[in-house]
């Protein structure tokens, strides 16, 4: 082959002076088209959230890792486009195969070297399907990392939950401690409200008892300032002590619910910063495998017409070879043919030979009866065969007896040369007249002379009749053959024929 193909995806079928292609990256197979990538731009804008800001840097950092990773995703598409293009290509060079017109003089250098560059080429694609394997497995991987983030955020946010609910714990633990404090200081009141009404009781009765006696009611009186001073005394340490406990639990309270709230805004901003990040996430991820299914079909796209484009390729050097085969069983045939032609040619040139020699041998005849003749002989005798066709002749005295018998070893043989059977016949006839005058020439009676010339007439009118049915049949014997000979020449132009179609394809 004359031309080469060219490697690498960028370069096409180059030709030279003997054949080649020059197709560079045309058509293709036609896979389904690829959605572009579209970045929605919302999406990757910051979120206003007050929220610690290392926290939004990372989330700035995972941004743009996704807007890499699409990046990347973007170039994979493109590569997918590009072997799309390179399919393209190898269709357009196959059809450039079944157009081409130009003769092929080594057509199964040619197949060799095309299977070789199909071969190439799909280890080039196979290495192409390793490269995506690969990074579809670092895709893969990074959605697991985005997984793993996913799940120590829900993991957070539990923990938080937890840290929530017993925070709530203490909370109501501080209300029950509040109200088991207002039970206790209601308690007090109550008693002290109880032991009011018994010293109100007392003084009564000590009041009632002094009418009676003036020493009893003066020292009833001392007593009963005491007792008032005592139960001043222990109101006013009861009061200090409610009063107290009362103030500790109520700023106890206001502090452990300040911290409450506090813990509670700031675990609500974490909660509702992770609720965010985690619907985006499970958007990434929802998208990324919508993009990895789609690749796995486009893979599948490609894989599929890979296998038809091999499985056109052997059908196609199948038939290659089947029709190779039968231009060789039609040349074989056509050389068994021209080898018989030749045989029988041969054949024909050893009767002509044969014949030039009898034809010679005839002169020599003719020319010694002559010379007899002139110097006054009386008898000639003439003798020719053949055993393919012959005349034979003799004549005594003036008596002339001739007959014609032969023998056909071949239809092509008889009729290949009527034009030297003719020469031949007429020979003989020539022969027959001489031979005719000298016997009329000679002094005979004229009774004999008379008795001669009527034999001669009746046989050469039989001879006649038999030379005019043997010319009949050496022309019939000559269509025969100018048939075959047509025959053979149809034959050869079909091979002709055949030779050019194989050579088209």
């Amino acid at each position: 082959m004359g031309g080469g193909m060219g490697g690498g995806y960028g370069g096409g079928m180059g030709s030279g002076s003997g054949f080649g292609f020059g197709a560079g990256q045309g058509g293709g197979f036609m896979g389904a088209p690829i959605t572009a990538v579209q970045v929605n731009q919302s999406l990757l804008a910051p979120l206003c959230l007050e929220i610690d800001p290392t926290i939004q840097t990372v989330r700035t950092q995972e941004k743009e890792q996704i807007k890499g990773l699409n990046n990347r995703f973007a170039s994979f598409i493109d590569k997918v486009r590009f072997l799309e293009q390179q399919n393209k290509m190898l269709e357009t060079k196959w059809s450039l195969l079944q157009d081409q017109t130009v003769t092929r003089s080594n057509i199964d250098g040619m197949f060799e070297a095309y299977i070789a560059n199909l071969r190439r080429q799909l280890d080039g694609l196979g290495n192409e399907k390793v490269k995506l394997d690969s990074e579809l497995r670092n895709m893969q991987g990074l959605v697991e990392d985005f997984k793993r983030k996913y799940e120590d955020e829900i993991n957070k946010r539990a923990a938080a939950e937890n840290e929530f609910v017993l925070l709530k714990k203490d909370v109501d633990a501080a209300y029950m401690n509040k109200v088991e404090l207002e039970a206790k200081a209601d308690a007090l009141q109550d008693e002290i409200n109880f032991l009011r009404a018994v010293y109100e009781a007392e003084l009564r009765e000590l009041q009632g008892q002094i009418k009676d006696t003036s020493v009893i009611v003066e020292m009833d009186n001392s007593r009963g300032l005491d007792m008032d001073a005592v139960v001043a005394e222990v109101r006013a340490q009861y009061e200090e002590i409610a009063n107290k406990s009362k103030a500790e639990a109520e700023s106890w309270y206001k502090q452990k619910y300040e911290e409450i709230q506090s813990s509670a805004g700031q675990y609500g901003d974490d909660l509702r910063s992770t609720k965010a990040e985690i619907a985006e996430l499970n958007r990434m991820i929802a998208r990324l495998q919508n993009e990895i299914e789609a690749v796995k079909g486009q893979r599948n796209n490609l894989e599929s017409q890979i296998a038809e484009a091999e499985e056109r390729g052997e059908l196609a050097v199948k038939d290659a070879r089947f029709r190779i085969k039968e231009l060789e069983e039609a040349l074989q045939r056509a050389k068994q043919d021209m080898a018989r032609q030749v045989r029988e040619y041969q054949d024909l040139m050893n009767v002509k030979l044969a014949l030039d020699i009898e034809i010679a041998t005839y002169r020599k005849l003719l020319e010694g009866e002559e010379s007899r003749i002139a110097s006054g002989g009386a008898t000639a005798t003439i003798h020719m065969q053949q055993s393919s066709s012959g005349v034979s002749s003799s004549s005594g005295g003036y008596g002339m007896s001739g007959g014609y018998g032969g023998s056909m070893s071949g239809a092509v043989t008889v009729a290949a040369c009527p034009v030297v059977m003719v020469a031949a016949c007429l020979v003989v006839m020539v022969a027959a007249c001489l031979v005719v005058m000298v016997a009329a020439s000679s002094p005979l009676s004229q009774p004999a002379a008379a008795a001669a010339g009527e034999r001669f007439k009746e046989r050469r009118h039989v001879r006649w009749l038999r030379w005019q049915h043997v010319w009949w049949f050496w022309w019939w014997q000559h269509q025969v053959l100018c048939h075959n000979h047509h025959q053979q020449e149809s034959v050869l132009k079909k091979g002709e024929q055949s030779l050019v179609i194989f050579r088209n394809f």
